[in-house]
């Protein structure tokens, strides 16, 4: 397969703190050997702490507070798993606007683990299909959505895996359709 330039494109990671540090770094650091540039957007300034699981692991500088992004200079969202931050994160009305406005304008949604629970609290999963951590099957499906137990799931301009283990699979189908969805932007040249 022929790598996928993403040069110049935009995408905003939501968090809050406590996320699972690998559902970021790794689909990060993918997006960004493809040319797109991420954003760190969290709900406070300063900085946000990652887990290992259960365990605390580094933090991260916070790029853009919730109320300083705004979603139509962004061409993607990347939604990074972890309880407590997609506990927390699926409670803050600016989040929820956010990935509203991403979806209201067909842009590419990733999302990870238990970052659907910001899909499933802003109305989103309704007709759907997408993985998750299992556990969140039962809120997706009261959402109306349909939940597979697969490693990955596409749907439209959705990108869905279940947890850490799926991060190949999950990055592979995120950069082919962040891929897919810049062609589809772009002019054609005769």
């Amino acid at each position: 397969m022929a790598e996928q330039r993403l040069d110049g494109m935009r995408v905003a990671i939501l968090v809050s703190n406590y996320f699972e540090q690998v559902e970021l770094t790794e689909p990060r650091k993918a997006l960004e050997q493809a040319g797109a540039q991420t954003q760190l957007v969290a709900p406070k300034p300063g900085e946000v702490q990652g887990m290992n699981h259960v365990d605390k692991a580094d933090r991260f500088p916070v790029d853009l507070t919730l109320d300083q992004a705004d979603p139509d200079q962004f061409d993607a969202v990347l939604l990074p798993g972890g309880v407590v931050n997609a506990d927390a994160l699926r409670m803050e009305p600016k989040a929820q606007e956010f990935v509203k406005k991403i979806q209201q304008a067909g842009k590419p949604l990733a999302v990870i683990c238990h970052g659907p629970w910001l899909l499933v609290s802003s109305g989103l999963v309704k007709d759907r299909t997408l993985t998750s951590y299992y556990t969140l099957q039962d809120d997706i499906r009261n959402a109306g959505g349909r939940w597979e137990d697969r490693e990955v799931v596409r749907d439209r301009n959705w990108v869905s895996s279940r947890w850490p283990r799926d991060i190949p699979a999950f990055n592979r189908e995120m950069l082919a359709l962040l891929a897919e969805w810049r062609a589809r932007r772009s002019p054609r040249v005769a």
